[in-house]
Order: C-alpha cells, then sequence, then structure tokens
C-alpha cells in the first residue's frame, strides 16, 4: 500500500510541474485572405488563405512547451452544425531564417534614462493554409484551441488552467470578404504611472469600414491537454475576470484604459504592476452591417520603469485620447504635467505652417480654424533623455447649452422643456436632464410633472458628434400648493362655526347651506339641527394651481365628553393614546390621570396631547387608572367629571 501511494503522489507531482512548465502562451490572433472562387464537380467553392500568429514566452515559457505548439491543429465548422468540415493535424511552421517561421518580436521599448527593464524575449510563429470551402449561407469558422497561457495573469481567474481559444469566422457566401489586418505588433512593457499611447489600428483589403472595442477573451484547452487537440464547436467559455477587472476595463489605470472605436488607439495611464489578458475586437461594417470581427489577444506587462523623464499631457476630455475639446473659442492653454525635463518643444499640429510651435512649459496657442489636431510634446528634445507624447485637441466653437421651460407650476401639472443649445457643428447625439427630484430624461424636448411644490435646480447636458459636451442650470419653482378647507369639527346644535379655509387668493365653496357666503375663506355658519354637513372649497392660488379639500361638521344636541374606558398604549398606532374628546365647551382648565395609590400619572391643559401610557419615562403598568376633567361650558359655568379608564398591554 505505502508503494501504491508514493508512486501516485510522484505522478501528481510530475503532472503539476508539467502544467507549470507549460505556461508560456502571451496571445494570437487569426485572419483570412480570400482568393477567388473555383467550380468543382461538387458545385461552387471559395479559396481562402488562413493565417494564424501565435505568440510564445521565451523567457518564462519552457523550450519543450513551446515546441509542443508545432504542429498546430485548425478545426473548421459551418457555422450552426456542430461536426467539423475540415480537422487537419500537422499544420506546421518553419524555423528561421525562414521569413514565414518563428520570428523574435521587437520589444517596441527603448529609452536610454531606464535600467531596470525586464528581461524580453518573444516569438511570433505563423501558421498557414489553404481552404477551398464549399458555397454556404451560413459562413464557416476555422478555430485553434490550445492550453498554456501564462500562468501569472493578474485580472484573469487560474489563467495557467483555461486556454485560449483563436478563430476566424469567414461570412456567409453572399460576401466575398478579407478579413481586417492588425498594423502594429504590441508593446511588450508599459510603465507604470506613465501614459500609454499604442496604435492598435487595422488595415481592411476590402475598404470595410473599421471599429475597435475591448471584448471578451475565449476559454481554449486546459492544461490537461497538454498537446494540440481537435477544437470543440462555437460557442465558447469566457474566461473568468478577477474583479474589478473586466474585458472592457482590462487593466488598472488612471485615467482609465481605453480604445478609441474609431482609430484603434489604446490610452490611457496603468497605475498597478501585473501582467494583463487584452482582447480587441476589429468590426468590418459593410452597408450598415457587421460582417466580420477580427480578434487579437495579448498580454500587457505593466512594470516599474523607473523612468526619470516622462512627457505627459492630461486629458480634459472623456474622448479617447483628448487633451481637450474646446467648443467655446479657438485658444488652448496647454498643461504640461511632465517630469525630468529641462527644456520642451511642441508641435500643435496645425498642417502647412512652421509657426505652431513652442518652447514653453505650458504654452497657450489660438488655432486658425476648426478641427481636430494632434499636438506633440517631446520633453528633453536631443538629450540622452527625451520622451515624448501625442493628444488630441479638438476645436469645435460655438456650442452653448440652454432651455425653457413652461406650463403651470402646480403640484401634479406638466412642465414642458424646450431644449435651446446653440451648435455650430450639428447634429447634438445626446440630452440628459435632471428634473432636481430625482428624475431624469434623455429626451431632447421632454415634459415632466412635480408630485410636490419647492425649488427645483434642472441641469441640461448635451453633447454633439465632435465631442463638445456644455452644461446648463436653471430653478423651476413649484408652487407649494395646498388647498386646506379646516379639520372636522363637532359643534353643538344653535351654535356657530367660522371657517377659516387656505392655500390660495381666490374661494369657492360647493354649497350655500348654512354658510354666509360662498366666495371667501372664512364664511361662518350656523346650525339649529343636529346631524353631518360634508363641505368643499375649490381654492386658486397666485401661481394659477387649481385645487380642493373638504371638511364635515357634525352637529349634536347638547355639549358632551367623550371618554374611551381602556387604551393599549403598545406602539401599533392603534389606540395608543387615553384622549378625551369634548364637544360644545369653552375651555379646558386641566385634564388629570392618578394610579390607584392616587399619584398623579398625568396632567394636561389641553386635549389634544392626552396621555401616553408611560410614567417617569417607563411604560406604566397594566391595570385601572382614574381620570379628572375640569373645564368651562360655553356659558361661561365651571364644571367638572371624573371616570376610570383601563390601561391594556
Amino acid at each position: 500500500m505505502r508503494i501504491r501511494i508514493v508512486v501516485i503522489l510522484l505522478m501528481l507531482i510530475a503532472l503539476c510541474t508539467i502544467n507549470a512548465r507549460a505556461s508560456h502562451i502571451v496571445g494570437g490572433d487569426f485572419t483570412y485572405r480570400y482568393l477567388g472562387d473555383s467550380m468543382t464537380p461538387g458545385g461552387l467553392v471559395h479559396k481562402y488563405r488562413v493565417t494564424l500568429f501565435i505568440y510564445q514566452d521565451c523567457v518564462t515559457g519552457v523550450p519543450d512547451a513551446i515546441a509542443q505548439d508545432n504542429p498546430a491543429f485548425f478545426t473548421v465548422y459551418e457555422n450552426g452544425v456542430a461536426f467539423p468540415v475540415r480537422v487537419d493535424t500537422n499544420i506546421r511552421w518553419d524555423f528561421p531564417p525562414t521569413p514565414d517561421g518563428g520570428i523574435t518580436v521587437p520589444a517596441n521599448f527603448s529609452n536610454e534614462c531606464v535600467t531596470n527593464i525586464p528581461p524580453l524575449c518573444l516569438l511570433r510563429k505563423k501558421f498557414e493554409k489553404t481552404y477551398y470551402l464549399p458555397a454556404s449561407a451560413n459562413g464557416y469558422v476555422v478555430i485553434y484551441q490550445r492550453c498554456c497561457r501564462n500562468s501569472s495573469i493578474i485580472n484573469v481567474r487560474d489563467p495557467g488552467d483555461e486556454g485560449a481559444t483563436y478563430y476566424c469566422n469567414i461570412p456567409p457566401s453572399i460576401f466575398r470578404n478579407n478579413s481586417a489586418i492588425f498594423k502594429n505588433y504590441p508593446p511588450q512593457i508599459i510603465c507604470l504611472n506613465n501614459p500609454l499611447y499604442y496604435d492598435n489600428s487595422a488595415t481592411d483589403a476590402d475598404g470595410d469600414s473599421l471599429t475597435y472595442e475591448f471584448c471578451p477573451a475565449q476559454v481554449g484547452a486546459t492544461n490537461a491537454d497538454i498537446k494540440p487537440k481537435v477544437a470543440d464547436p462555437p460557442p465558447f467559455d469566457t474566461v473568468r475576470y478577477f474583479p474589478p477587472y473586466t474585458y472592457q476595463n482590462p487593466i488598472s489605470g488612471f485615467p482609465q484604459i481605453q480604445i478609441d472605436p474609431h482609430t484603434g488607439l489604446i490610452t490611457g495611464t496603468p497605475n498597478r504592476i501585473g501582467r494583463y489578458l487584452v482582447t480587441v475586437c476589429c468590426n468590418e461594417w459593410r452597408e450598415g452591417m457587421i460582417i466580420n470581427t477580427t480578434k487579437r489577444e495579448f498580454q500587457f506587462v505593466v512594470t516599474d520603469c523607473s523612468k526619470v523623464v516622462v512627457a505627459d499631457i492630461p486629458m480634459f476630455s472623456n474622448a479617447p485620447n483628448t487633451y481637450i475639446v474646446n467648443c467655446t473659442n479657438y485658444t488652448v492653454r496647454f498643461v504640461n504635467k511632465s517630469r525630468g525635463g529641462f527644456s520642451y518643444k511642441w508641435d500643435f499640429g496645425v498642417e502647412q505652417t512652421g509657426s505652431d510651435v513652442s518652447a514653453d512649459f505650458e504654452p497657450t496657442y489660438v488655432y486658425p480654424d476648426t478641427g481636430t489636431f494632434v499636438v506633440k510634446l517631446v520633453v528633453n528634445p536631443g538629450s540622452s533623455c527625451p520622451d515624448s507624447i501625442s493628444r488630441f485637441v479638438k476645436i469645435y466653437p460655438r456650442f452653448r447649452t440652454d432651455f425653457t421651460d413652461s406650463g403651470n407650476y402646480c403640484p401634479g401639472s406638466k412642465i414642458t422643456f424646450k431644449d435651446l443649445t446653440e451648435a455650430t457643428i450639428k447634429p447634438i447625439s445626446y440630452w440628459r436632464w435632471n428634473f432636481g427630484d430625482g428624475n431624469t430624461s434623455e429626451l431632447q424636448n421632454p415634459v415632466h410633472t412635480y408630485s410636490a411644490g419647492g425649488t427645483y435646480n434642472v441641469t441640461l447636458t448635451a453633447e454633439n458628434v465632435k465631442n463638445c459636451i456644455d452644461t446648463t442650470l436653471q430653478r423651476v419653482i413649484i408652487e407649494n400648493f395646498r388647498p386646506f378647507a379646516g379639520d372636522d369639527t363637532v359643534i353643538v346644535k344653535g351654535e356657530y362655526i367660522q371657517f377659516d379655509a387656505k392655500g390660495g387668493l381666490e374661494y369657492r365653496w360647493s354649497t350655500r347651506l348654512n354658510l354666509s357666503d360662498t366666495s371667501i375663506p372664512n364664511p361662518r355658519a350656523t346650525y339649529p339641527e343636529e346631524g353631518e354637513y360634508l363641505y368643499s372649497v375649490f381654492v386658486k392660488s397666485a401661481f394659477g394651481c387649481y385645487g380642493y379639500d373638504t371638511i364635515r361638521v357634525t352637529v349634536v344636541n347638547k355639549a358632551s365628553f367623550a371618554v374611551p374606558n381602556a387604551f393599549t398604549p403598545n406602539g401599533d398606532g392603534l389606540n395608543d393614546i387615553f384622549r378625551p374628546m369634548a364637544v360644545g365647551y369653552r375651555d379646558l382648565k386641566f385634564f388629570r390621570v392618578f394610579n390607584r395609590w392616587g399619584e398623579e400619572v398625568y396632567y394636561g391643559e389641553t386635549l389634544e396631547t392626552g396621555w401616553n401610557g408611560t410614567w417617569k419615562g417607563s411604560p406604566a403598568e397594566f391595570g385601572v387608572y382614574y381620570w379628572q376633567i375640569s373645564f368651562i361650558d360655553r356659558f361661561g359655568k365651571e364644571g367638572f367629571i371624573k371616570g376610570d379608564v383601563t390601561l391594556l398591554r
């Protein structure tokens, strides 16, 4: 038994060692060229030349693992079909010096002032295959799946055990298409806290419009599949990103790392050391639709370069790699955040002129016209320690946001907001209203209703197609309109009541019954008979708000007190207060409550408050309590009544 256990442990250790050593894949991209059509006995076929580039880490990757990438396995599926059309397991690359073989990728990094550049070695291997594919209304996908990503990636969970899937989609036969081709090698090193400016754009042989975006990386073979394998059909699982990272936010940075959807420029300032998996999708547009997407996956290494000279122009715009979008005038004052500089050379990007330069640290320049300009700053030009950076400057005056509002400024009434934004360059592409009460809208001319009166700060933010953004604020006053007829009341037969409605300037009572006047807020009413009388008063305010309220008058035969014989002060909101009700009395002298030992637990000179069932700050005990009321009746005569009440818990 002991021998068997030892053998198993040795096997596990060997397997873990192999898995760790297999970590070497850095990235890849898959493209194709359309080479024409051929008619065969089986029908029309299309000829394509597919090309796969994979990138291998030749610093930490083990040569045996790298060698196992050759030959490559290509698997071809027709879209929507679960069985492969072709499986090719012997696609080989040639060793240097053949141009199509493996080559060492240049580092794209040099700076005489950086002395701590980490060891660099990146191999690019090229695999090609020509396919004759029958005409298809579905199109095809050519897939390469491999294990062995670099295990030191920090923005992906278990990167060493979740391999890679690279593929190219060949669109349906109605399209004769060539995929987009990325122009530049990705940078192998990005310096910590230094601005990144990387052109990740592509070219397209068909002249299709191209857009760019960060997109998810796909899982491939695991480390259990050390050797190449036949690929599974789509759909493919997405790698699991470590929060707060996502495929849209793949690198920690401030400003955030972003890609310009139109130019493919990747910009931002990384602020955390590490190896990051980044995937870029290049979409080909034709006649308003995406016909193909080319993906490139790569790993960016952010390291502390100890760079003593850093050229840095900040970004005061949300537009990618843009210093500023000036939509007010043609004058731009430049801010310089560079470090380690002793001389500076600015080029403000105006073509066909030599006067758009400056040696000032923070110059001001007046542009001659509207447009998008590329400003370049070189720090310490001509020295042994230079650095440079480029940003966009966009000049598109004039853009000014404004609006009006109209309507009945009353609670519950509709207020119409009208956009009056002035824009030299149109169209305006975005509106965002904040009505100051927690509600928003993205309509150009919205209608909004406020539920309550008050003063609201309303803001409108607008943006045009040139990234001009402006925000304006105005106050909207909604009348605090609350029509009030008065509290319901009980009176004795033969007495009168003086109404006192509030809330506006004009009043109209719904009935003349017993009223002295129906068009004033405070008519007088006398009631010779018992009964209940319900009145409505319609109120108009100074703002023109309309509303109504009601009041109920109950007429009883004689003056009386209504005193409960029990109450339950348990905090449920029901019968928590011991409060007598009085009808037909002029005044109350006092209202007292005593416990069974004669101790006064409550004293009041009004019936509005009442006893809440506590004594000396604590809940009073369950039991019977005694009360006394001293009053003055409507004829001025003093009176006294008493009784008991039971406190229940």
